[in-house]
Order: C-alpha cells, then structure tokens, then sequence
C-alpha cells in the first residue's frame, strides 16, 4: 500500500474527503516525525513504538576493491510492533 492508497482507505472509511484524509494522514506523519527527531519515542497502544536507536561505529570493507574502511556511527529509527500487531501478523 502505497501513500495514495492509504488516504482512499482512510476517506472512504472515515466518510470524509479525499482532501481531508490527505491532510491528516500529512499532519500525522509531520508530528511523529518531529517527535522522534526531538529525541521522544511516539506509543500507540496495540499498533507499535517509534524511536530512534544508535548504531556504533564499525569497519567494513568495500565491495569493489576489497579495501577495509571505517563507517561512522549514526542514529537510526526504530519501529517496534506491539503485541496486538504481532498477533494479527502471526495468525
């Protein structure tokens, strides 16, 4: 499901404007994302966590020349699904 998709799911079952369902799908994308930016980690109950996770310098070797090189350490974001999410995946 692509973006598009997602708000013709969300206005016909909201009953609302495919406009309408757009802005709010844009809001609440907008909001999660400068919460996890901020440092916070963003719950929903039954669906999952977003937060953002560390991941330590290291040293890998590139593929074309075999040389080793060090790659620099970077923050990631994470998405935990909720035990909810996961029982409906895994039934």
């Amino acid at each position: 499901m692509n973006k598009q998709e997602l708000v013709d799911a969300v206005a016909s079952a909201t009953g609302t404007s495919k406009a309408a369902a757009a802005e709010a799908i844009d809001a609440f994308i907008s909001t999660v994302t400068q919460a996890v930016v901020n440092g916070e980690s963003v719950q929903f109950v039954g669906f999952g966590t977003f937060s953002t996770g560390a991941r330590a310098a290291r040293t890998g070797r590139n593929p074309k020349t075999g040389d080793t090189i060090q790659i620099a350490a970077a923050k990631t974001v994470k998405f935990t699904a909720g035990k909810a999410f996961k029982d409906l995946v895994n039934q």
